[in-house]
């Protein structure tokens, strides 16, 4: 089964703000971007369903590449950041944040989760996904999510997750 990845747009958040479980909106570019989405995701279509994270980021850019029916999944959403979030990074005053930099593959945020957590979510939906038939379906979610599902179709490992990670309004494609 191919799985189209899509990433949501830019967040309307300030640089560096830790926003990932968060509910934030996009911003004002939204439409531009998306656009440029749609385009691309053109050669990925059609699908025979659409998924996609319940925050707001991902559904917009859902709903408007034509799937306002995506169902929402919460597995598919951004790593809960804890009590980080909606902070900005360098004004964090938790000691726990540089022991957290130190090892992120493996220890939790506080209050949040960890991205083994994470990644047992996402393990959790794209288990069950495979149990379909399926022949390709389109995932609107965040970069977290993508890198885990990217880990599961074996396209990166732990020791170099995240530079797999599409941009703001890019796509991924894997297959399971």
């Amino acid at each position: 089964m191919e799985v189209i990845l899509v990433r949501h747009t830019t967040p309307d958040v300030p640089k560096g703000t830790c926003y990932g479980f968060s509910d934030v909106d996009v911003t004002s570019t939204f439409t531009e971007e998306a656009t440029h989405t749609l385009r691309n995701l053109q050669e990925h279509l059609p699908v025979d369903k659409a998924f996609t994270s319940p925050l707001q980021r991902a559904r917009k850019l859902a709903e408007f590449c034509g799937f306002a029916d995506a169902e929402k999944d919460p597995r598919l959403k951004e790593m809960n950041m804890g009590q980080w979030e909606m902070q900005n990074y360098n004004e964090i005053q938790d000691p726990a944040l540089q022991e957290w930099y130190n090892d992120y593959m493996h220890l939790p945020t506080t209050g949040g989760e960890s991205f083994p957590d994470l990644y047992r979510r996402v393990k959790e939906f794209l288990d069950e996904l495979k149990s379909k038939s399926y022949r390709r379906v389109a995932v609107f979610s965040h970069a977290g999510p993508i890198v885990c599902a990217a880990m599961y179709a074996g396209l990166c490992t732990e020791n170099n997750p995240f530079g797999i990670a599409p941009t703001f309004g890019g796509i991924l494609k894997i297959t399971i």
